[in-house]
């Protein structure tokens, strides 16, 4: 049964392909009559194809987003959100992305679970790396159903080394003490600042400082 005009088709590609089936949209005509495609996808039956067809024409959606890479889309997670970060997180999730760039020309919409958690899993170091690239895979799955590229979460699914029990005792209160009588050294009030505040040192480094004016 052949589809009614513009409705797009399903045609099967030579060669030995694990996809081979091309699932097409018509979206116009050139001069000369002949129908202009843009493709939707790739399946490995012609039943699929047809209920992707079906689907798409039922409820269409952006195809370039749903064609956009990995490399694609952490460029403009870089643009949009990134910049929304601290300059330390910021640094900390970039590195990360090099764990993932051998996904980078993958259509986003293609990568699942198991695709993230390797690149955790072969990245070669230990929980704070693989904690970062956790993160960053749960930054770019919110963002890409922010913008409608994917319905499904992933990175709820995968996992990194968890954080070492550490085994270093807090300072006592006599070490404190022992602090606030040098707090006029080089860097005691650094220690002190860290000690009272929780913050981590890149945290510190982060803040902002800027002069008050007198107002008395």
């Amino acid at each position: 049964m052949r589809n009614p005009n513009g409705y797009g088709s399903v045609i099967k590609l030579s060669g030995n392909r694990r996809r081979p089936f091309q699932v097409r949209k018509t979206i116009g005509w050139n001069e000369k009559g002949y129908p202009i495609y843009k493709t939707l996808d790739y399946t490995k039956t012609r039943e699929e194809g047809m209920i992707l067809l079906a689907t798409f024409n039922k409820d269409p959606w952006d195809v370039d987003k749903v064609n956009m890479t990995l490399g694609e889309l952490f460029t403009l997670w870089l643009e949009k959100k990134a910049v929304k970060l601290t300059p330390s997180n910021m640094r900390v999730l970039k590195s990360a992305y090099n764990h993932c760039k051998s996904l980078a020309t993958l259509k986003y919409t293609n990568i699942k679970a198991y695709h993230m958690q390797e690149t955790i899993d072969l990245c070669g170091h230990g929980y704070s790396t693989q904690g970062a690239t956790k993160a960053l895979w749960g930054h770019l799955d919110r963002f890409a159903l922010e913008l409608d590229v994917t319905m499904r979460n992933y990175s709820s699914l995968i996992q990194s080394a968890p954080i070492p029990e550490t085994t270093k005792n807090p300072f006592s209160e006599e070490e404190i003490k022992t602090i606030w009588h040098i707090q006029d050294m080089p860097w005691a009030d650094s220690i002190l600042f860290l000690l009272y505040t929780g913050f981590r040192i890149s945290e510190m480094l982060d803040v902002e400082t800027a002069k008050c004016a007198n107002t008395f």
